[in-house]
C-alpha cells in the first residue's frame, strides 16, 4: 500500500521539501542573528557531511577517487571550457531575452568552480563513484580559487582580480579537515556508520536543504530579486534551463562516448553540470563590491534550478534497473563500461 502511495504522487517527496524550504525561506528569511545561525548550521551539516564520508569510504576507495585522472580532467573541462564558452554565446541573447547587467551575472555564473556538497550527496543517492565525486569537486573549488578571478579579469573586463586566502582555508577546514578525521576513526566507527546507512541518507537531503534555506534567504534579505522586471527574469531562466539541459545532457551522453563506466558518468553528471554558491558568493563580493548583488542573481537562480532539477535525476539514477537488481557486473554493457573504467584508472 505504502509503495502504491509513492507512484501515485505526482512530484517527487524530496522536491517537495526543496519547495517548500524556498517557500519558507521566502517567507521567512532568516536575518541578523537568526542568519548567522542558519549559516552555521549549513556549514556544521556539511562538515558532518565530510565526515561520515571519509568514515564511510576505506582508504583504498579514496586513493582510486584520486588517481581517476580522466575524471577529473573532464570535470574540469566541463567547469572551466565548456561553460564558459556557452556563456559567450549567451552574448547574442542580448537584448532579446538578457540586459546587460543579466548577462554579465549569467557569464560570471559560468566561470564559478563547481559545487561539492550536493555532487557528492546527489552522487551518493544516485549511487555513483563517491570517491571521484569529492576529488572532482574539491579539484573544482581549488583551481577556481585562481582561475575564477583570471577569466573574470579576461572576460568580463574586472579589475578586481586579486582576492584573499580566506576561500582556501574554508574549504581546507570545512571539506578536507572532517574528510580525513573521518579516515582516521574508520577503523573505530566505520562499522558503527555502515549498520546506519539511513544516518548518511539523511545528512545528504539535509545538507542540500539548509544550503537552499541559506542561500535562498540571502537573496531575499538582499533584495536582489526586486532588482530585476519579471519579464527579464523569465528571459533569464529560459536561458539557464537552456544551460542546464545542454550541459546534463554533454555530461552524460559524452561520458558514455568517452567509455566512462555508469558510477563514473552519475559523478562526472552532477560535478561537471553545477555551478557553486559558496563559491560565487564571497567571490562576486571581491571582484564586483558593490554591484555583487545583481551579480550573483543569475547563479542564485542556477543554483536553485540545478538542485530541484538533480534532486529528481539522482532518485531516477538509482531506480535504473541495473542498481535495483544488482547485476551490473553480469550485463554486457555494463561489463564493457567497467572493463574500460578499469583501464583509465
Amino acid at each position: 500500500m505504502k509503495r502504491l502511495r509513492r507512484r501515485n504522487l505526482p512530484i517527487d517527496p524530496y522536491i517537495v521539501l526543496l519547495l517548500a524550504t524556498v517557500g519558507i525561506a521566502a517567507l521567512l528569511p532568516a536575518r541578523g542573528a537568526a542568519a548567522h545561525v542558519a549559516s552555521g548550521a549549513s556549514t556544521g551539516a556539511i562538515a558532518v557531511l565530510f565526515f561520515l564520508y571519509g568514515v564511510r569510504l576505506s582508504t583504498r576507495e579514496a586513493w582510486d577517487g584520486l588517481k581517476h585522472w580522466r575524471l577529473h580532467v573532464t570535470v574540469l573541462a566541463c567547469t572551466f571550457v565548456v561553460f564558459p564558452l556557452l556563456g559567450l554565446a549567451a552574448r547574442g541573447l542580448v537584448p532579446v531575452l538578457l540586459n546587460q547587467p543579466l548577462y554579465q551575472g549569467l557569464l560570471f555564473l559560468t566561470l564559478v568552480p563547481s559545487t561539492i556538497q550536493s555532487s557528492i550527496a546527489f552522487t551518493s543517492i544516485a549511487r555513483g563513484n563517491v570517491p571521484a565525486a569529492i576529488c572532482a569537486g574539491s579539484f573544482s573549488s581549488l583551481v577556481g580559487i585562481i582561475l575564477t578571478p583570471l577569466l573574470v579579469a579576461v572576460l568580463l573586463g574586472s579589475g578586481g582580480g586579486g582576492f584573499s586566502g580566506h576561500s582556501l582555508v574554508t574549504i581546507v577546514l570545512q571539506l578536507l579537515v572532517p574528510f580525513v578525521a573521518g579516515q582516521l576513526l574508520r577503523p573505530w566507527i566505520g562499522g558503527f556508520v555502515g549498520r546506519h546507512k539511513r544516518i548518511l541518507g539523511l545528512v545528504d537531503r539535509g545538507s542540500i536543504l539548509l544550503v537552499v534555506y541559506t542561500a535562498f534567504s540571502e537573496g531575499m534579505v538582499r533584495g536582489i530579486w526586486h532588482q530585476v522586471s519579471p519579464a527579464r527574469l523569465g528571459g533569464l531562466l529560459v536561458v539557464e534551463a537552456l544551460l542546464l539541459a545542454v550541459m546534463l545532457a554533454l555530461t552524460w551522453y559524452g561520458t558514455r562516448a568517452l567509455g566512462f563506466s555508469r558510477e563514473d558518468r552519475i559523478a562526472v553528471q552532477f560535478a561537471g553540470s553545477k555551478k557553486s554558491l559558496a563559491s560565487g558568493l564571497p567571490m562576486a563580493s571581491v571582484l564586483f563590491g558593490a554591484h555583487a548583488s545583481l551579480a550573483v542573481l543569475p547563479l542564485m537562480v542556477f543554483h536553485q534550478m540545478q538542485l530541484m532539477v538533480c534532486a529528481v535525476i539522482a532518485k531516477r539514477r538509482a531506480r535504473d534497473p541495473e542498481v535495483r537488481e544488482g547485476t551490473a557486473g553480469q550485463a554486457p554493457a555494463s561489463r564493457t563500461e567497467a572493463a574500460t573504467a578499469n583501464r583509465t584508472r
